[in-house]
């Protein structure tokens, strides 16, 4: 028999959230050159990715930041009144507050108050699922809050559950600045652990010398489903290799290696990395550095943009400011800008070099996005044709297995093939080309 006390611990509580942004009216004050409405827009779908429900949103014009309540005590006690018309549970505010700016407001509201970082951390501590993710979360959650320890008073206490209360956020205010420390530096022994693994894996992938492409953009630019149509050229393609797709924001977080094929027959890898977002808290990106390091080793880099999105332009400069810390501002990368299917008109400019305008999910334009892969990838390989004599077998095997070869002609003196060679194979097996 299912009782009310039953229904109630399934139910999901879903907290009415109260978005709080302001815009600095100074210019020389301004952080970033985001415009407000954007900013907030973005907090809102980021609310809605970590499970909550937006009542209401507010937007406070001011010259500079107050140091004591961040909008000013007269506009807080304002948002008092909206969250009781409201009846909001939650008050996120779009930007970073210090620990007692968020005391200041809880004590004066009597609630739950947040900032747009608390929310990000939120997301990534709910949609991490690998023990590396779950480590860097918890890392950065612990380095944010290390500071804060006396001034959040009531949040660090909190043990309900709900929206910033993930993670080691359930600690109580009695876990002292040295315990957060030793676990601190407990999960970064761990993660050096896990980062030897990963430099194994890197190496092992660099003898075999198979190409590597990462994907990097904003966070819901459509990187996850390129991934899952890049790799349904791969003959070993099954569609449990796919990625989860959803049209949200941080649907994915897990770094995601697989193999697709050039329209040469060569593999190459697909490296999926963790979306951007614009004030992405630079505890998050210090923490997912070892991650995220993987773009450093790419020999090529696909930029994904969403081409209906209107901020494209400050979404691209957020990416190119992640890649800039990352060390792989440098690296060779085509423009890909995703989802021209749902733009109102069918016109877009014409792919270049470096650029190409796509649909991931209809298609279009794949075969192009492709071609330019091969080209970009293949740059320092030589087009030649090899004649292998019998004896040599191994050389024939390796060639075959590594490039993909399945049109050969057996002649008198051995085997013969067309084959794109990389710069090391082609100073080893220099002596059996018969044409360049």
């Amino acid at each position: 028999m299912t009782t009310e006390l039953d229904i109630n611990l399934h139910e999901q509580v879903v907290e009415r959230a109260l978005l709080v942004g302001m815009n600095i009216t100074t210019v020389s004050k301004r952080i970033d050159d985001i415009d407000i409405n954007d900013s907030m827009e973005e907090l809102k779908e980021l609310a809605k990715a970590a499970g909550a429900e937006v009542v209401g949103s507010v937007v406070q014009n001011r010259p500079a930041v107050d140091a004591a309540y961040y909008i000013g005590k007269g506009k807080v006690e304002e948002i008092k009144g909206y969250c009781e018309g409201l009846d909001a549970t939650l008050i996120i505010f779009n930007d970073e507050l210090s620990g007692a700016q968020s005391r200041n407001i809880e004590d004066l509201t009597g609630i739950k108050t947040i900032d747009r970082t608390t929310l990000i951390l939120d997301i990534f501590a709910q949609r991490a699922k690998s023990k590396e993710g779950k480590l860097q979360v918890e890392l950065a959650q612990l380095k944010y809050r290390l500071p804060r320890l006396y001034g959040m008073g009531g949040a660090m206490s909190r043990t309900g559950a709900g929206i910033g209360t993930r993670g080691p956020g359930e600690q109580k205010l009695e876990i002292d600045k040295r315990h957060i420390l030793n676990r601190a530096a407990d999960i970064r022994a761990e993660l050096k652990l896990v980062k030897k693994n990963r430099e194994t894996q890197r190496n092992q992938r660099k003898k075999s010398n198979i190409p590597i492409v990462a994907l990097v953009g904003y966070t819901n630019a459509g990187k996850s489903t390129l991934l899952n149509e890049l790799i349904k050229t791969h003959k070993d393609y099954e569609s449990e290799k796919e990625v989860f797709v959803k049209d949200m924001l941080f649907a994915t977080l897990d770094v995601t290696l697989r193999k697709a094929v050039l329209p040469n027959k060569r593999d190459f890898l697909v490296v999926d990395t963790v979306g951007f977002v614009s004030k992405l808290p630079h505890d998050l990106v210090d923490a997912f550095k070892s991650t995220l390091e993987e773009v450093n080793y790419a020999d090529l880099i696909l930029h994904v943009i969403d081409a209906t999105n209107d901020s494209y332009e400050i979404q691209k400069k957020t990416t190119e400011k992640v890649l800039k810390e990352l060390g792989a501002d440098d690296k060779k990368t085509i423009l890909v800008y995703n989802k021209v299917d749902k733009l109102e008109l069918d016109i877009y400019p014409k792919n270049q070099d470096d650029v190409v305008y796509i649909s991931a999910k209809q298609g279009i334009n794949m075969d192009k996005l492709l071609n330019m892969i091969e080209k970009a990838v293949m740059e320092n390989t030589y087009d030649v044709e090899l004649l292998i004599p019998y004896d040599r077998g191994d050389i024939f095997s390796r060639c075959k297995d590594k490039y993909n070869i399945d049109e050969f002609e057996y002649l008198a003196e051995g085997t013969q093939f067309r084959v794109a060679l990389d710069e090391e194979d082609f100073g080893k097996y220099k002596e059996y080309i018969v044409e360049k």
